[in-house]
């Protein structure tokens, strides 16, 4: 069975120390003005009474990043196939070779969870951290909080910690859910700490049809044309190599007659 890789959020225990956004900039190189995850507020409403404003209910922070979702718009909005569904643990992927920029992807994201790279110029988000997961450790996030308010695992796997934490909350958990399209999201929070307000209506891109039929051969030929190239390059250095040289370069019957030996002198 494959995985199913997922974080499972209680956001009562978050303290907003923003520890996991640091954490996640240091590990993954993110560009300056640019986060991969978030940590918003969600305030309590107020009401007027006679005694005065009052304050229904409790605020709470809301940790967040992308959902890598099982039905994900990001996938069907990118024209080059950049972005594309991980069938062996369910991560959503980016994949830089391919990404124009474009933007498409960024506003079909229900949950503000992609941007442009300001100094890359393509599309960046959270990725859970790959490097740190082949060495065996959690993402930046999940190592970093101080209180665990974000528990990742996979939750195929009924022993690991995400889906232990889903067992014993079945009937609190709920996923966040985007205006008119179900994406089915893999960032889960238990019920009274759910996120409030942040989601919003993907936009597909008008010309999708045209951008997927079109563009995508477009970009993965000139991918493989530069592929191409380089072994091209590297083939005509190998074959270069085989004869005898010196250490400019030039073959030996070519070198000029005053050429000095290795250790300066004539």
């Amino acid at each position: 069975m494959n995985q199913k890789l997922a974080m499972v959020i209680d956001s009562s225990k978050c303290i907003d120390c923003k520890g996991c956004m640091a954490a996640c900039k240091q590990a993954n190189g993110v560009s300056r003005g640019a986060w991969r995850n978030w940590i918003k507020e969600a305030v309590p409403p107020f009401v007027n009474g006679p005694g005065g404003s009052k304050k229904l209910g409790h605020g709470h922070f809301q940790p967040g990043a992308c959902m890598h979702c099982d039905e994900p718009s990001c996938v069907q909005a990118c024209p080059t196939g950049a972005t594309y569904k991980n069938a062996l643990d369910g991560t959503v992927v980016i994949d830089p070779k391919l990404c124009i920029g474009c933007g498409n992807c960024i506003k079909a994201c229900p949950y503000g969870a992609r941007f442009r790279d300001p100094q890359k110029r393509i599309a960046d988000k959270c990725d859970y951290c790959p490097e740190r997961r082949a060495a065996g450790l959690a993402p930046a996030c999940v190592d970093t909080c101080p209180t665990k308010a974000r528990v990742f695992g996979d939750i195929n796997d009924p022993n690991s910690e995400a889906a232990k934490l889903l067992a014993a909350n079945q009937g609190k958990v709920v996923r966040v859910v985007a205006k008119n399209r179900d994406t089915k999201p893999n960032m889960y929070y238990i019920a009274s700490t759910a996120p409030d307000g942040w989601a919003v209506q993907p936009v597909d891109p008008l010309s999708f049809d045209f951008l997927a039929g079109v563009v995508a051969p477009v970009v993965k030929w000139a991918v493989g044309l530069s592929s191409l190239g380089v072994l091209a390059m590297l083939g005509r250095q190998l074959f270069a190599g085989a004869g005898p040289h010196d250490h400019g370069g030039k073959p030996a019957d070519e070198r000029p007659t005053g050429d000095k030996k290795e250790d300066g002198h004539a």
